[in-house]
């Protein structure tokens, strides 16, 4: 298995809307980054991720579940662009700020870190215990 964090600014996509898409998920569309569609093309069913509202909040709210590889993306005809399907699977009980993240030396390479802007990113399995563990839940 692998993680990932997936960004969205809570005025576009909210944790909350993600929520109320229940077992159906929603597609993680709109992507117009070659970096993070390649990381979508990576993406395994099964794959959890990170919910990260970007922008104001800059925070981690929940874990999502990958429940359809990557796929043509419906916003677009452009046959460049794939997403992935993802589901909520629980909030995270202590939100993680970009702030916590940066103040954790064990997480100093993070891509969160040293990129930010990226939408789409990997998470290695060690950061991915790291922030469960920051945010009290277990994957």
């Amino acid at each position: 298995m692998n993680y990932w964090l997936f960004k969205s600014e809570t005025t576009t996509w909210s944790w909350d809307q993600q929520v109320a898409k229940g077992d159906a998920g929603e597609e993680w569309d709109g992507v117009r980054n070659y970096q993070a569609r390649n990381f979508m093309r990576e993406m395994a069913v099964g794959d959890l991720g990170f919910f990260y509202h970007s922008q104001k909040d800059r925070e981690i709210v929940g874990i999502v579940e990958v429940i359809a590889e990557a796929h043509p993306d419906s916003t677009t005809e452009d046959e460049r662009w794939e997403c992935v399907d993802i589901k909520a699977v629980k909030p995270v009980k202590t939100p993680i700020t970009l702030d916590d993240i940066k103040a954790e030396p064990r997480l100093s390479e993070m891509v969160l870190v040293r990129n930010s802007r990226l939408s789409v990113q990997p998470v290695r399995p060690e950061e991915w215990q790291i922030i469960c563990e920051m945010a009290g839940v277990s994957d």
